[in-house]
């Protein structure tokens, strides 16, 4: 089984591939199925709009679906603009702390170039 630093590290190796073959310009949609492509070609467990519930007092209260879930421990949140806002970040957060999975990647194809965030269900000071 490969460990999580691992599979990051194959999740932006894959992305960076899909960006050398689809520049920007491209729905959402079609960035999400090429990196599935790339990611399973991987040998990695990948799921597309995998249904995640959202909780309050035991409750079900919402449904959502992540863009990409990867071996079941890393959600992918995919975009396709030209910059990333905040509103992108927490979205990835809330659907971290929604799961109890502690890591995620904020992947934008719409820019000039890619631009990749990495998120965590529990706040991580960053790395000098």
């Amino acid at each position: 089984m490969k460990d999580t630093e691992e599979i990051i590290r194959t999740v932006i190796r894959c992305a960076s591939k899909v960006r050398r073959h689809l520049a920007a310009g491209f729905l959402e949609s079609i960035y999400q199925k090429a990196l599935t492509i790339e990611l399973q070609a991987c040998g990695l467990q990948a799921e597309m709009e995998y249904p995640i519930q959202v909780y309050y007092r035991d409750i079900v209260v919402g449904e959502f679906k992540v863009d990409i879930l990867v071996e079941r421990r890393i959600i992918v949140e995919l975009k396709a603009v030209l910059n990333l806002h905040p509103i992108h970040e927490a979205q990835l957060v809330n659907y971290l702390t929604a799961t109890h999975i502690d890591d995620g990647l904020l992947i934008n194809f719409g820019g000039e170039k890619l631009e990749i965030k990495r998120k965590y269900r529990i706040y991580r000071p960053p790395q000098p």
